[in-house]
């Protein structure tokens, strides 16, 4: 028990340490190294102790210059360390991956994706950390990160559904529980940061990391982040067994680029960002202990967001109180120069960087490297590289790092990709498939139809989006019909056409498959579907045609959102053979495929559904469960109508000559094999104050035969206003599972938050005045009340 005795000679040890001489200060017994003392004096010990050249290693990450730490055989080396870091080592990125990352000027073979073993992956990280507490001179443990979007990317870990797909799930406990089990995965491995989640919102389908986000709502993305970094971290600001520090990832308007462009710039304006881009980061910052966020690559109003102190130091910190440690993206600082052309060298973008207040350089410590000697040539304050490392430094103590001892490979793979984890990851496909389009094709009887053919370039592989590694097991769409109906139907195969002529992922250059031999690869499939009595066509996009555009060299992004590789050819090939055709559409983009959206006799929209998405899928098709999942996202009919999202402002969307202005689907939509009756809002009180809240009740029932899941889904809108508002905005949501016949009545809340505005001044206020309250199933389908508010 920590005693105010304590207390009082830990803060006069730290204060003498600068008085001591340099002998006497080495035989006092460190503060730092008492587990007991407060976080913020054990900082502030250690980095009276430490160097310059200390304090600027805490703050580079080696990458590819891993290699400078490793034997011929890609073990760590500590005769190569004590030569090449003898100051010590920050920050070692992805220790499961032997290459290093790619970077946008560094995009060869020999990076990305050389997979470790994951007991190598632990003898690396054992073998570092023992290094840097005995072989250092101040025994600084390392700080490990992971890739984590929807897994612990590394191998034999388990996949889950893409972070689209859990948004469209509208579910915060399983986001939740999704995120506790990939943080047990990457601690397990010895990493205590993990490069998760991503919640900018996405406005714009060409942008090739959409897949990455959890949509295009602020509040919904929100949520979703919250329940995230809850399920990494837990709650609170230092780390229990099993967890790792989450990082808010990417601050901020990087879903929205200029022409759907990755790190474009976003043009947006203060308030645009105060109102829609920064409250789901606000919403972690103050609802978690989140222990890192992540700039954005993109500038706004001409200063990128790696530069931007306002953002960062003003906002981030000033206003909502963070005290974690900012992460640059990759490669971010040193862009700021040679890309942004801010600065005309790498000293002047760390001083850039620094002053904005990015507290590490990933991947490789590019800029930050030459910090002490800019610091001694008097070109950067030596006040700001001691921030940065007292930042990086808190988040190793609240991390345990300097207690914390070797880890168990035996323990690791126990508890990695094991039975429950592959259960969850199961529930969570089944709970992200949304179903769009059936005129009653859908659920099939299984044994009802005695040949069903497999058909399409998504039929017979588990495709997990980006992110990914290569999980223990995976199940296609083939496999899991396969298994649906064994000894009940023959399942026929064909493979309709090639996407593209690689499944290399991380491969730069993206080639089209081949017109011509698609064209007979149709005719097979053809052949095969008029030959069957049912059709699943499995169709969309692999992780080379929706991924994120880093270089000029491996792009992502596209100008066209409808289905690529002579796809639409081959659906309306098997449509033409009269032959009922269920589409299942495994994407990373949203489902702007007009032409298969008409024809169409059911569509399941299953994104990237993770490693046991073929179970889940053939679960669906054949009844077994309902699906239940919305649309994050508005799907654009064509992408001349881009931007497009649900919460636009009045004057938005007055159509167009010759074609539909709606969208194809609204955000929030998802039908059933069931059928639901979501009652008219009921307010609490017809008026409040300005300070109060407002209770809603919404009353849902299941009138349909199946069991099933509705999400209801609430909206505000202001009627007049000072500034314009938007039509509707998402203010709460809940999903509930109904049995035939079952009515419940839904409970919500609604604070000053849900009604508030930035006006003229910037301040957020509520302003006096009728709001309609909106209930339903999506957004295009509610119903009113209104509040008075005072």
């Amino acid at each position: 028990m920590t005693t105010r005795r304590d207390v009082l000679r830990w803060t006069a040890s730290v204060s003498a340490l600068g008085l001591l001489p340099g002998g006497v200060r080495a035989a006092t017994q460190p503060v730092y190294r008492d587990r007991r003392a407060p976080v913020d004096l054990r900082v502030s010990d250690l980095l009276g102790r430490m160097t310059l050249e200390e304090k600027v290693a805490q703050l580079i990450t080696l990458s590819t210059a891993k290699r400078d730490v490793m034997d011929d055989a890609s073990a760590f080396a500590p005769t190569r360390a004590d030569t090449t870091y003898p100051n010590g080592i920050g920050q070692i990125a992805r220790p499961s991956d032997r290459g290093g990352a790619a970077t946008a000027n560094n995009t060869g073979t020999d990076v990305t994706g050389r997979w470790r073993k994951p007991a190598d992956t632990i003898a690396f990280v054992n073998a570092a950390q023992d290094w840097a507490r005995t072989r250092t001179r101040l025994g600084i443990p390392i700080l490990f990160h992971e890739e984590a979007l929807h897994g612990y990317m590394a191998p034999e870990a388990t996949s889950f559904p893409q972070a689209i797909a859990l948004a469209g799930s509208f579910d915060r406990g399983l986001v939740e529980r999704v995120n506790a089990v990939i943080g047990r995965e990457v601690r397990a491995h010895g990493t205590v940061l993990a490069l998760s989640p991503v919640v900018d919102i996405a406005r714009d389908p060409r942008w090739g990391r959409i897949e990455e986000t959890f949509g295009e709502d602020p509040y919904l993305c929100g949520e979703m982040g919250v329940a995230a970094v809850t399920g990494l971290q837990g709650q609170g600001k230092t780390l229990g067994p099993g967890k790792v520090f989450a990082t808010l990832k990417h601050m901020t308007g990087h879903g929205q680029p200029m022409a759907g462009d990755n790190v474009a710039p976003a043009a947006l304006g203060e308030r645009e960002l105060r109102s829609d881009f920064f409250p789901p980061f606000r919403a972690v910052v103050k609802r978690t202990g989140i222990g890192a966020v992540m700039p954005s690559y993109n500038e706004i109003d001409g200063v990128p967001s790696h530069a931007n102190r306002w953002l960062l130091h003003d906002v981030l910190r000033g206003e909502w109180g963070f005290d974690g440690a900012i992460v640059s993206d990759y490669a971010a600082i040193p862009e700021l120069s040679y890309f942004h052309h801010l600065a005309k060298d790498m000293d002047g973008a760390a001083l850039l960087a620094l002053q904005a207040g990015v507290d590490c350089d990933l991947p490789d410590g590019v800029a930050y490297r030459g910090l002490a000697a800019a610091v001694r040539g008097g070109k950067v304050p030596v006040a700001l590289v001691d921030a940065a490392c007292a930042h990086m430094l808190r988040m190793k103590f609240r991390a345990g790092l300097f207690e914390a001892g070797p880890v168990d490979p035996v323990a690791a793979a126990k508890l990695t990709a094991n039975a429950e984890a592959r259960a969850l990851a199961l529930e969570a496909a089944r709970r992200s498939i949304a179903l769009l389009v059936n005129d009653g094709t859908l659920p099939l009887t299984a044994g009802k139809h005695k040949r069903v053919a497999v058909i399409g370039p998504n039929a017979a592989v588990a495709r997990l989006g980006g992110y990914s590694s290569i999980p223990r097991q995976t199940v296609s769409l083939l496999e899991g019909v396969r298994a649906r109906l064994a000894g009940k139907a023959e399942v026929v195969h064909a493979q309709g056409v090639f996407i593209t002529q690689s499944e290399d992922r991380s491969a730069n250059a993206v080639l089209l498959g081949d017109p011509e031999k698609n064209r007979a690869l149709i005719a097979e499939a053809v052949a095969v579907a008029q030959g069957c009595d049912i059709v699943l066509l499995a169709i969309g996009d692999t992780e080379q045609t929706s991924r994120e555009g880093y270089a000029k060299t491996h792009l992502g992004d596209r100008i066209d959102l409808d289905l690529l590789g002579e796809q639409n050819a081959l659906f309306d090939a098997v449509k033409a053979t009269g032959k009922p055709v269920v589409v299942v559409a495994i994407n990373g983009r949203p489902p702007s495929w007009p032409n298969v959206v008409r024809g169409a006799n059911a569509l399941l929209e299953c994104w990237y559904v993770g490693q046991e998405g073929g179970t889940a899928i053939a679960e669906a098709l054949f009844g077994d469960i309902n699906p239940g999942a919305k649309l994050p996202v508005s799907v654009v009919r064509e992408v001349g109508q881009v931007p497009l999202y649900y919460n636009e402002k009045p004057s938005a969307r007055r159509g167009y000559l010759f074609k539909d202005a709606r969208p194809l689907f609204p955000f929030g939509f998802g039908l059933s094999y069931t059928r639901f009756e979501v009652g008219a809002p009921r307010l609490s009180a017809a008026r409040i104050g300005v300070g109060d809240t407002v209770s809603v009740e919404v009353d849902v029932a299941n009138i349909g035969d199946r069991t099933g899941d509705e999400v209801v889904q609430i909206y505000v809108h202001d009627q007049v206003s000072s500034v314009t508002r938007p039509v509707k905005e998402l203010k709460g949501f809940e999903r509930v599972t109904l049995k035939p016949g079952e009515r419940r009545t839904l409970r919500f809340q609604l604070g000053p938050d849900a009604f508030s505005l930035w006006n003229n001044e910037m301040h957020e206020v509520v302003e006096p005045g009728l709001f309609d309250v909106m209930a339903g199933a999506s957004s295009a389908d509610l119903k009113t009340a209104q509040l008075e508010i005072a």
